[in-house]
């Protein structure tokens, strides 16, 4: 059974409908702001220079770019930033806090940390990892005190790429780091894993949207899953799903990446239900809607069958 549904008129973004040429536009964080839905994209311009860029919609349909990428805070002089992409967006009372990929070049990437209130002006908090991270999704409230977030570190080419959780007093220090479990063992689904959407609290556990990578003859496949997480130990997982989305679509699988969906983002909405918006081929962007109590249940199903 499909638990997710692709809307029939995708991609909802793509280069072309763009204000100035572009190559792609893929891997939105996406966020709802009153009446507006706000898609923070990946966009890589000419010069082959990943970019944010905000898309704006009253509909959660059809969006309108700005006619220029996000002006991004100054550089931390440590971490000078090259490319910026795949950001994750959490409210936090007034205050929208983003963790995104900081690359400085030669895939050496960091988590970068900012703020905004209006999402026209940004304020950069920190650069939040010494080591390599990535997939960076801030919880949105706090535990014991601390601001918690998913990670994916990575760097040494042995160590599997698992979902961490880290932990923080002020957004700039992390540490306590540990990593997801399942049934008393670490967590580890695929070649590869890593959050995808801000966690969605429900009265059941915290709800994650999570990729995993397959290997084929041909390559990697990119697909998702969801997973429940524990309310009182969060870093413990209580069931996951099967793949929920998968690539089937030319769009999603010819373009940058092939054979590629990859969200950053799940919006719940008042009625229940869900809105993704993903990253196809890491070319284009699709909408994909569901309902989160049959996401959340069907998590729970699964958790004896693993």
């Amino acid at each position: 059974m499909r638990v997710l549904k692709k809307y029939e008129n995708n991609p909802v973004m793509s280069p072309d409908k763009m204000p100035k040429e572009v190559l792609y536009t893929f891997n939105p964080g996406a966020i709802k702001v009153g009446d507006e839905y706000i898609m923070m994209m990946d966009v890589t311009a000419l010069d082959d220079i990943h970019r944010l860029w905000i898309a704006r919609s009253k509909d959660g349909y059809n969006f309108v770019p700005d006619a220029e990428p996000v002006k991004m805070p100054p550089v931390d002089p440590f971490h000078p930033e090259v490319y910026t992409y795949d950001p994750r967006i959490t409210k936090m009372g007034d205050e929208y806090i983003i963790c995104y990929a900081s690359d400085m070049g030669n895939n050496y990437v960091r988590l970068g940390i900012m703020k905004t209130k209006d999402f026209v002006t940004f304020e950069r908090i920190a650069t939040g990892s010494d080591l390599g991270n990535r997939n960076g999704a801030l919880f949105p409230e706090k535990y014991n005190g601390l601001y918690f977030r998913l990670d994916r570190p990575f760097g040494n080419e042995q160590d599997p790429c698992a979902i961490w959780m880290s932990f923080s007093p002020d957004l700039v220090f992390w540490g306590q780091a540990r990593q997801l479990q399942y049934k008393g063992k670490p967590f580890i689904d695929g070649h590869k894993m890593g959050a995808g959407a801000v966690p969605i609290k429900t009265d059941k556990g915290w709800l994650e949207i999570y990729h995993t990578v397959s290997t084929t003859c041909n390559g990697f496949i990119y697909r998702l899953k969801a997973c429940l997480l524990d309310l009182d130990e969060p870093w413990n997982i209580i069931g996951y799903t099967d793949f929920i989305l998968w690539p089937e679509h030319e769009y999603e699988m010819k373009g940058r990446v092939s054979n590629v969906v990859f969200t950053c983002n799940a919006i719940p909405e008042p009625d229940g239900s869900l809105k993704i918006y993903y990253g196809a081929a890491d070319t284009n962007i699709g909408l994909a809607t569901g309902n989160i109590d049959e996401l959340v249940e069907l998590c729970l199903e699964n958790r004896n069958e693993k």
